[in-house]
């Protein structure tokens, strides 16, 4: 029997109300068991410790674990890869940085698009990246380097924690606004590369202001800027590069995501829960000691700056001819 067409769009509408509701009632009693957390990189790490301490906060808020896991490999893909491949429940969570709009151009063969496969959730935090000289290097500031690169072409070594991080990803995108030609000497991972640099075998370098303030601080390294737009507040006598190079900025940054079509009810109440975190004095004054702001965000202002991050980055990948192996 063939329904006319009046019932037919009211039992269609019935059945999306319906649907609306049981998601409703779900994110209601959501979280029901632990929630996984997983963090593509090693422990010990700026995105270990932060997920970490947000975890410990969300999971006292939502009254249920909060698991750790810590999947590394492949620049981040290893990692992403089990969340996009999770159900999409709420259970499986991710904590993505930078390196997810990079790996987007970098990686030719990826078997997951990040824009079209994670649901973004929430900011997380943002730090600085630090643009540090040892201190044989004749410069106090920016211009004062951009002048002695341009005197010494391709003689300035340009140290990173690995081929197409954001902190060599930053260098190059100085270069490319700059004229200036630093040489890219990559190593696995940033404690040699902090100790080639403080030992004068590289000139220069750009890390996250975690890994480097106390170098700093202890007159190891002379920071030069920081790569944000405005001043660091974890180094505020430190100019910004984009005091002298207009329109230069960029940051390394984490937020929370879950695989695509996780219940947007449940997006929703883990962005409003994160958002809170991170704006809870105890947890922004532990970050805060790291060197990091919080990353404010709701689900659609995060994606938003996915979607952007992804485009800048896949510019000065293209510019500077960076590939990985």
């Amino acid at each position: 029997m063939t329904l006319p067409r009046r019932k037919f769009l009211r039992a269609v509408a019935g059945t999306a109300m319906l649907s609306s509701i049981a998601q409703i009632a779900r994110a209601q009693v959501y979280p029901t068991r632990p929630i996984h957390l997983v963090v593509p990189f090693t422990p010990g790490g700026t995105t270990d410790i932060v997920a970490r301490l947000v975890g410990q906060w969300l999971s006292k808020r939502l009254g249920q674990p909060i698991v750790v896991e810590n999947r590394p490999g492949a620049g981040t893909n290893v990692g992403t890869a089990v969340v996009v491949n999770a159900a999409p429940d709420g259970y499986t969570l991710l904590v993505a940085s930078v390196s997810a709009a990079i790996n987007a151009t970098l990686y030719q063969n990826l078997n997951f698009d990040f824009r079209r496969d994670i649901a973004p959730i929430a900011g997380l935090i943002r730090t600085a990246y630090v643009m540090e000289v040892n201190q044989s290097v004749p410069v106090n500031t920016v211009p004062e380097f951009i002048a002695y690169a341009k005197a010494n072409p391709a003689k300035v070594n340009m140290a990173s924690a690995g081929n197409g991080t954001g902190a060599h990803l930053s260098g190059e995108l100085f270069n490319m606004m700059t004229g200036t030609t630093m040489i890219h000497v990559p190593y696995r991972g940033a404690a040699p590369a902090l100790a080639d640099l403080i030992a004068g075998q590289v000139q220069v370098q750009f890390a996250s202001a975690p890994e480097t303030i106390e170098y700093i601080r202890n007159g190891k390294l002379r920071a030069i800027g920081v790569t944000t737009s405005t001043r660091s507040a974890a180094l505020p006598e430190i100019s910004a590069i984009g005091e002298f190079v207009s329109g230069y900025e960029t940051s390394a940054w984490w937020g929370l995501c879950a695989p695509k079509i996780t219940p947007p009810a449940i997006v929703e109440r883990l962005s409003n829960e994160t958002n809170a975190a991170l704006a809870d004095p105890a947890l922004k004054a532990r970050l805060a000691a790291l060197g990091a702001d919080p990353m404010v965000m709701g689900s659609a202002e995060f994606g938003k700056l996915i979607a952007d991050e992804t485009e800048k980055w896949a510019k000065v990948i293209k510019f500077a001819g960076i590939k990985v192996e």
